[in-house]
């Protein structure tokens, strides 16, 4: 089955810096999903799916503008402590996950304070080019209720 809009596609995903270095991976846990062509997915992994098959396995390097985004200035803000979530000390420089009005969204912890840390809302990987090795675990109809909802459903998924 091929991708296409209203596939339900589960993947497989290495994230590269251009030297080469690892940065994330699914693929020592479960592949991704997303219901395709309903902005659910990176334009830039989106796009490099499109057309595939099951069992394809592929490389592609991806601009900020297609995966992360490019680095905001002046994207500081004061948050309390209690919001960071992640770890139990904070040190500047460790990543943490903030819930905004966007959901979950991860940023750099610049200062920290007793009860205040700054923060930088560029997600660590903003304005870099990337390298993506992906491989296509599995393509399906959405069911009626995916695309009622706008999202896959099931493991990788989302859950209600």
């Amino acid at each position: 089955m091929t991708i296409t809009k209203d596939k339900v596609v589960q993947f497989h995903y290495r994230i590269s810096d251009v030297q080469g270095n690892e940065l994330e991976s699914s693929f020592s846990g479960q592949p991704a999903a997303y219901l395709h062509g309903h902005k659910n997915m990176m334009p830039g992994v989106e796009n490099a799916l499109e057309g595939k098959t099951q069992g394809d396995s592929f490389s592609v390097e991806l601009e900020p503008e297609t995966t992360f985004g490019p680095v905001v200035e002046n994207a500081e803000t004061r948050v309390s402590v209690k919001h960071l979530q992640g770890a139990k000390k904070w040190k500047a420089g460790m990543t943490a996950i903030v819930n905004t009005e966007q959901g979950q969204r991860e940023v750099t912890v610049v200062k920290v304070g007793k009860f205040m840390a700054t923060i930088d809302t560029n997600h660590p990987l903003a304005g870099k080019v990337l390298n993506f090795d992906l491989q296509v675990e599995e393509v399906r109809d959405a069911s009626p209720e995916e695309l009622e909802h706008g999202h896959a459903h099931g493991p990788g998924g989302h859950h209600h």
